[in-house]
């Protein structure tokens, strides 16, 4: 079973992330978003870390792979960016370069260290933030709401959807064309110039199905007079609810709470040093 639940067939049951409108998720993160690429401290990124994590194990109905994944594979993912984005620290910077291991010639120094975790920190907490949204809504959902509450123009953003769909498509045809291929024994054999033959020999039946399977979407949508009014009416509706107005502020607050004693704590220990 997927992570993700539609939003219009979840408009009122489930957990609380999947019946907030797409839009309201992409809103409520942005600003943490947006200090996070200016933040230099690991208070600040360890701290939206937790706040992610909270939100999404509360407000999301997620599989036991992805759990383990949260609690197990991200803290051995950080701890490894961390060691390895220190490797490029410049020691030259560190008022006070006190070395933890050395090997031949390289000092590896806890200055280098605060400078990888604190990147990967940041890293980590923007992909976690992006996962508020990306684990509770699909393409097509955050494309209605884009028509729906920030106007864009429908055009646009069913085209979006029918492009999206056909992703799925495209790896149904792949598979079947390398079946084809095993069939009729081309492109036979083991390593990776075998396998450069066969993603070469079903470039051409692919990009066949997908003109194909384009020239008979267009003439669908043609048949229904598909933008020939200047709205249409929606099947599937998701409107904008108090319930998502209270979550971007509630949100927003957490966020400048965080920023606030975040900077607050890393100035006086930084006046402390």
């Amino acid at each position: 079973m997927s992570a993700v639940t539609p939003e219009s067939a979840d408009a009122g049951r489930g957990p609380f992330l999947h019946r907030l409108n797409p839009l309201a998720k992409v809103a409520a993160v942005l600003p943490a978003m947006a200090v996070l690429l200016f933040t230099r401290n690991l208070l600040s990124p360890l701290a939206f870390v937790v706040l992610a994590v909270v939100v999404i194990f509360a407000g999301t109905r997620l599989r036991p792979g992805i759990v383990v994944g949260l609690l197990v594979a991200l803290p051995l993912i950080v701890a490894a960016m961390a060691v390895s984005f220190g490797l490029w620290a410049d020691a030259s910077h560190a008022s006070d370069p006190r070395i933890l291991f050395s090997i031949g010639a390289f000092d590896y120094t806890e200055w280098a260290l605060a400078v990888g975790l604190a990147t990967s920190l940041r890293l980590a907490s923007l992909v976690m933030l992006a996962l508020i949204g990306g684990l509770t809504t699909t393409g097509p959902d955050l494309a209605r709401s884009m028509v729906q509450q920030l106007r864009v123009p429908y055009r646009i953003g069913y085209t979006a959807i029918a492009a999206y769909r056909f992703i799925p498509r495209f790896g149904s045809e792949l598979a079947l064309i390398r079946q084809a291929q095993r069939v009729r024994g081309v492109a036979g054999g083991w390593g990776p110039i075998a396998a450069a033959r066969r993603a070469f020999a079903a470039v051409v039946p692919l990009l066949a199905s997908a003109i194909r399977h384009a020239d008979r979407m267009a003439l669908a949508m043609e048949s229904r007079a598909f933008g020939a009014h200047p709205t249409r009416t929606e099947r599937h509706p998701t409107p904008w609810r108090v319930r998502d107005t209270v979550f971007v502020l509630l949100f927003w607050v957490v966020t400048g709470a965080i920023l606030a004693i975040t900077l607050t704590l890393a100035g006086a220990a930084a006046g402390r040093g």
